[in-house]
């Protein structure tokens, strides 16, 4: 069975969004909103500049993704990665390709001279944190607060 990861393609867009929607379906601060998703989907793809869309693929089909974004922190004094919307499809859990993922998109913020990686993990999914710290990624003392624009 042939397993690869590469950047998005347009032709990916729909089962990407298929995939954010099972991730928000588990997700208690997110809701799925098809039109909503591929909109984000879009955005990102048509501007590298914002980050960029990995693609797991197990015998060419789309088994998962990862979105990276890239982001300047003064901190850092340079780009970091926010890593966002991390999820291998239910039918391929288990086998360590989230872990191929998540490193492969390690590696390529490293390659871009990236020094920071911070991603959100919902609160009360316990086996995500717990995949994320054998990562590497600890506890920040930060606390994520939002404000609605709309």
């Amino acid at each position: 069975m042939s397993i690869s990861i590469d950047f998005a393609k347009p032709e990916d867009l729909p089962q990407l969004a298929d995939l954010l929607s099972e991730l928000f379906s588990l997700e208690s601060d997110f809701t799925p909103d098809r039109d909503k998703q591929l909109r984000g989907l879009r955005l990102i793809l048509d501007e590298p500049a914002l980050g960029r869309l990995f693609v797991l693929r197990i015998a060419g089909q789309v088994a998962g993704m990862a979105n990276a974004l890239i982001t300047v922190s003064t901190a850092e004094g340079g780009k970091v990665l926010l890593l966002e919307d991390v999820i291998v499809s239910q039918a391929h859990r288990g086998g360590g390709h989230g872990r191929k993922l998540v490193e492969h998109v390690l590696d390529w913020a490293r390659e871009q001279g990236m020094t920071r990686a911070t991603l959100l993990a919902d609160r009360d999914n316990h086996p995500a944190q717990a995949f994320y710290r054998t990562l590497g990624f600890e506890l920040s003392n930060m606390n994520v607060l939002r404000k609605r624009l709309e």
